[in-house]
């Protein structure tokens, strides 16, 4: 049962229809996708004004339709051959030292998007020489050459959600694979152990405080470096409906719990998302030594 009325931790001021507009022009100017819209982030007040944004490439059109999920789902448009060029242009204008690209699902690709991943952290690194590329990846098919194609690339950062809990999945991500899911950060390592490697959670959609530790205690499993947990935000009606609205004190006990297990760094707060504050994060675990 949905959770009627949201607590005030959970309030979050809208982005001024001012701001949205000039982002939204900028970014039409390169014919580009941001999953700040795309995906209704809670942050993306914050980011617009900010002058940052995550950029989504392969298109708005996913091949999956996740329960939790508003990114559009229908038959994708083919690949544009020029949009890494012009990720790598908007980031280069918005004077960014830190570039966040994702992506829809494109499970009509063999490579499901592996290569357009690949040929934009490449322009961004020709273009923005000094800027920190932070990819979060669909599970490309599942297939480890698929994912090899993105690290032989080297972003700075490789994300791959697991999004909730195994027993959430027939609900939350049912056209997805919890193990497969694992296996793209432990390749990821197996392929190149410089790359960091993230993952994030959602909670509030019914798993309980021993799914979640169960859940960290497989990413650590896998030398997961990242871990960001937020709360699970209905983003339309279709979507499936919140169950808990989780207080910022078991976020805080994820937080220190993360921290025991090993994780190099975590993010757990009602409005976190993989994206949210990621340079920022970079920052912090390059200058804490390892334990």
């Amino acid at each position: 049962m949905a959770v009627a009325k949201k607590p005030s931790w959970i309030k979050v001021k809208g982005p001024s229809e001012e701001c949205l507009m000039d982002m939204k022009r900028f970014l039409d100017s390169f014919h580009l996708h941001t999953v700040c819209e795309s995906a209704t982030c809670p942050n993306v007040g914050t980011c617009f004004a900010k002058g940052t944004a995550t950029f989504m490439i392969l298109g708005d059109y996913c091949t999956r339709d996740c329960g939790f999920c508003s990114v559009k789902h229908g038959t994708p448009l083919p690949v544009d051959p020029e949009e890494p060029l012009h990720v790598a242009q908007a980031a280069k204008t918005l004077h960014l030292k830190h570039v966040v690209i994702t992506s829809v699902t494109r499970d009509d690709l063999p490579d499901g998007g592996a290569q357009q991943f690949a040929d934009t952290i490449r322009q961004i690194n020709k273009l923005l020489p000094e800027a920190t590329t932070d990819v979060l990846i669909p599970d490309v098919r599942g297939v480890k050459e698929n994912l090899k194609i993105v690290v032989e690339a080297k972003p700075d950062i490789l994300a791959h959600n697991l999004e909730t809990v195994p027993s959430l999945y027939k609900t939350a991500r049912q056209y997805s694979h919890y193990e497969t899911s694992l296996n793209i950060l432990k390749w990821t390592k197996e392929l190149n152990s410089d790359i960091y490697t993230k993952s994030g959670i959602m909670v509030g959609l019914g798993e309980t405080k021993e799914e979640v530790l169960k859940t960290m205690e497989d990413l650590q499993r896998v030398t997961c470096d990242f871990l960001t947990i937020g709360q699970y935000l209905r983003p339309t009606p279709q979507n499936i409906e919140v169950v808990e609205y989780i207080h910022p004190d078991m976020f805080a006990q994820y937080k220190e719990e993360g921290e025991k297990l090993g994780f190099r760094y975590v993010a757990s707060a009602p409005f976190v998302r993989s994206s949210f504050h990621a340079e920022e994060a970079l920052e912090y675990i390059r200058k804490k030594p390892i334990a």
